[in-house]
């Protein structure tokens, strides 16, 4: 799979930008970090093409460890005791994103659960941008599969809006 998300790396930037609604520079930033990203240990991902073959979605993740961006920004705000429970043996849910018109048909719920039935770990994490819990698709999702607060209003360097870090206990219920 890192060779398919690599070779469709302008489709994947594109349902991210749509997805996010960031501007084009932050895009370019984006699309050398996901090329990085597939080569990580643990790397996992899943993707929705539509019918005529354009990506619709896509997720990944990968083994979070120190000396990571996100997880060394994450770790510096935690307790040791939420440490050890959240970071020892986790995978984190990098990206999963599905474009705006496919949003609301199930896509995000069949790649969330496929994403996180093949990640190695005893738990998950992701972030999240703060928004409205019943009004936005994204956190009506996370809430479906059983995600709970880690930290809130969270604020990662180099992006002005709050994020919310959300987790839960690994594996999947069959």
């Amino acid at each position: 799979m890192p060779d398919d998300l690599t070779r469709r790396l302008d489709d994947v930037v594109a349902v991210y930008g749509e997805a996010m609604g960031y501007r084009a520079e932050l895009l370019e930033a984006r699309r050398g970090y996901i090329a990085t990203h597939a080569r990580r240990p643990g790397f996992r991902a899943v993707a929705t093409l539509t019918r005529d073959g354009h990506l619709a979605g896509f997720g990944y993740g990968y083994t979070s460890a120190g000396g990571q961006w996100w997880h060394d920004q994450v770790r510096g705000a935690l307790s040791e005791e939420s440490r050890k429970t959240w970071l020892t043996d986790c995978f984190e849910v990098v990206e999963l994103h599905v474009r705006p018109p496919a949003q609301g048909h199930g896509v995000g719920a069949r790649q969330l659960r496929a994403l996180l039935r093949m990640a190695s770990g005893a738990t998950t994490l992701l972030s999240t941008p703060e928004a409205n819990e019943q009004a936005s698709r994204a956190w009506r999702l996370y809430r479906r599969f059983e995600f709970v607060d880690v930290l809130r209003d969270f604020r990662f360097p180099g992006d002005e809006r709050a994020f919310a870090v959300l987790g839960r206990q690994l594996p999947l219920p069959q």
